[in-house]
C-alpha cells in the first residue's frame, strides 16, 4: 500500500510552525494494521484528505478498504506530503536554504504556505513577540519568492529561447512553453490557461517584456501550484484580527485558521487513549483521562475553548482538504469489479478511494487502475444506477464504478 500520487508542499518562513503542521498532519491517531508508509524519506511523509465513504450513503454495513483507511465512516485517503526548507527574503536567490527549497518545491501539486496569524516573529523568523510584524506582509512576501525563484529560472537563455520560437515558423507556442517549463511539472494545460488569461499569445515570445513574463509566471504557477493560506497560531493574541485581513487582502486564496500544534496535542492524545478524537472533527471526547495528569488536561480544555469551539477545529485537515478538494479539484471514485457486493474480485468491499482530477472520464479511471485496462476499454458501468457508460463519461464525486474492458468480456 502506497500513499496517493498527489504531493503537497509545506512552505512558509522559519518559526511560524511549519514543521509542527507536517508532524501533526503526518501523526495518525488511530492503530490500524496496513496503512500506507508513515514517512517516505527524512522532510517527506504521509498525510491523509478526509471524505464520508461510500459506504455510508451506500447503507453497507461496513468496507474493506486497501489504499486508504475508513474510520467511523469517514474515509482517510493518503497523499504525500512535503516539509520544504523555511524561507527567507532573497531565497529564490539562494540566500539562506533557497536552493534546497527551490529544488523541493518543483515536485508539489499545491502548496500550503503555513503563516504566523499573531504576527510574532520578523521577516528572517525571529521570535518579536505578538503584532510585532504583520502576517499580510509575511504571506504576500512567501508568494513573491515564489513567483520570483521561477521567473529567474525560466528567464535564463530566454532570449535565445524566444527568438527559435519565433522563427520556428508553424510550432506549437503552448507545447514549446511547456517543454520549457517542464522541470517545474507543468502542463500543456496550465501554460494554455496562463496565456489566454494574460493574453500574451498574440505577442510574439521576443517582445516579451520582463514584466509580461513575470505575469505569465505567476499565471502559471496559480494553476500548477496552487497555494493556500494556512494561519496558524490563531490561539495568540492578534491572531483573529490578523485572519480577518489575510482573508480581506488576499482575497484570491483561501485562507484556513489553524493551530498546528493544537492539532499535534489532540492527535498524540488520542493515539495513547486519553481522548477519542478523528482529524477534522470540531470536538473530542473524553476516553481515558487517568493517562493524562492535570496540566495535560488544562491544555485539552484551553484547546476545545479556544481553538475548537472558536474556529469550528484545529484547521489541519481543513487545510488539506481545501488543498486537495478546493485548490486542486480532485474527487474520490470508487473502482470495484462486482456491481452487487460493490467489492473486488477477492470479495473486499470498496477496496480503493482513488483520488481523481475533476472532469476526468471513464477511460482515464480505466487506465488510473492499469494501461491495460484503459488500452481494451469497452465501457463502464455505475454501481449504484447499473447505467452503461461511455468513455466520454465525466466521472462524478463518490462515483462507485465497474470498468469492463476487452480481456473481461463475458
Amino acid at each position: 500500500m502506497e500513499a496517493g500520487n498527489i504531493l503537497v508542499g509545506v512552505v512558509g518562513k522559519t518559526n511560524v510552525g511549519k514543521s509542527t503542521f507536517f508532524a501533526a498532519a503526518t501523526e495518525v491517531p488511530v492503530k490500524i494494521e496496513n496503512r500506507p508508509f508513515v514517512t517516505i524519506d527524512p522532510n517527506v511523509g504521509v498525510a491523509y484528505v478526509r471524505k464520508r465513504c461510500a459506504h455510508v450513503e451506500l447503507g453497507l454495513p461496513r468496507c474493506d478498504p486497501v489504499n486508504s483507511m475508513c474510520v467511523e465512516g469517514w474515509r482517510f485517503i493518503p497523499v504525500k506530503m512535503m516539509d520544504v526548507a523555511g524561507l527567507v527574503p532573497g531565497a529564490h536567490a539562494g540566500r539562506g536554504l533557497g536552493n534546497r527549497f527551490l529544488d523541493s518545491l518543483r515536485r508539489a501539486d499545491v502548496l500550503l504556505l503555513v503563516v504566523d496569524a499573531s504576527g510574532s516573529t520578523d521577516a528572517e523568523g525571529v521570535p518579536v513577540g505578538p503584532g510585532a510584524y504583520d502576517p499580510v506582509e509575511e504571506a504576500k512576501a512567501m508568494i513573491r519568492e515564489i513567483d520570483e525563484w521561477m521567473f529567474q529560472n525560466i528567464k535564463r537563455d530566454w532570449e535565445r529561447f524566444a527568438r527559435r520560437v519565433d522563427t520556428g515558423g508553424t510550432i506549437d507556442l503552448v507545447g514549446a512553453l511547456a517543454q520549457r517549463l517542464s522541470g517545474f511539472e507543468i502542463r500543456r494545460s496550465h501554460v494554455a490557461e496562463a496565456l489566454e488569461a494574460t493574453g500574451l499569445a498574440e505577442k510574439r515570445l521576443s517582445t516579451w517584456s520582463d514584466e509580461d513574463l513575470k505575469t505569465f509566471v505567476s499565471e502559471v504557477r496559480k494553476r500548477a501550484k496552487p497555494i493556500v493560506i494556512v494561519a496558524n497560531k490563531v490561539d495568540l493574541p492578534g491572531a483573529e484580527e490578523n485572519v480577518k485581513r489575510l482573508e480581506r487582502e488576499l482575497r484570491e486564496y483561501k485562507v484556513i485558521p489553524a493551530s498546528a500544534l493544537a492539532e499535534l496535542f489532540l492527535r498524540r492524545a488520542a493515539k495513547s487513549g486519553a481522548i477519542k478524537y478523528l482529524p477534522g472533527d470540531p470536538d473530542f471526547t473524553e476516553a481515558d483521562t487517568s493517562k493524562l495528569d492535570s496540566k495535560a488536561r488544562r491544555i485539552l480544555e484551553k484547546i476545545r475553548e479556544e481553538i475548537m469551539r472558536k474556529w469550528g477545529g484545529t484547521g489541519v485537515q481543513q487545510a488539506l482538504n481545501t488543498a486537495v478538494f478546493d485548490a486542486l479539484g480532485m474527487i474520490v471514485v470508487y473502482p470495484v469489479e462486482d456491481i452487487n457486493r460493490y467489492s473486488d474480485r477477492n470479495g473486499r468491499v470498496l477496496p480503493d478511494a482513488l483520488l481523481m482530477a475533476r472532469g476526468s472520464t471513464a477511460r482515464d479511471l480505466a487506465y488510473r487502475i492499469h494501461s491495460d485496462l484503459g488500452k481494451t476499454f469497452l465501457y463502464a458501468i455505475d454501481a449504484r444506477t447499473r447505467q452503461r457508460l461511455g468513455e466520454s463519461y465525466v466521472l462524478r464525486d463518490g462515483d462507485v464504478i465497474r470498468i469492463v474492458a476487452a480481456a473481461s468480456r463475458g
